[in-house]
């Protein structure tokens, strides 16, 4: 099921209820209701310029489709987001492909 909103508690302020996804294999709409929800981001892509002009914004190092609508749907909900500032930067060897600074 990929997840696509959170639903917020009607009785109790700032407290999510539930989520709405999709199936990825079959045309089904889940609406889940949860007492708990873990939310976990795995950084997202194209936030930086690639390392050159000619490279285009379709090379990353990261999966192009992980643009960071798992930040945008925690917001939408008013969860903080401590850090945003720090970038993961993964090891680089002689020769190999990394973001711009590393």
């Amino acid at each position: 099921v990929f997840i696509v909103e959170l639903l917020l508690d009607a009785n109790n302020a700032n407290q999510v209820a539930g989520a709405v996804g999709f199936s990825v294999r079959e045309n089904i709409v889940f609406i889940i209701k949860a007492k708990t929800i873990m939310v976990a981001c795995g950084g997202a892509v194209n936030i930086y310029l690639p390392r050159s002009v000619g490279e285009g914004k379709g090379r990353a190092w990261y999966p192009v489709w992980n643009a960071g609508s798992t930040y945008t749907m925690a917001m939408k909900v008013g969860a903080e987001l401590p850090m945003m500032e720090n970038r993961f930067t993964p090891a680089r060897f002689k020769d190999g492909y990394g973001p711009v600074g590393a």
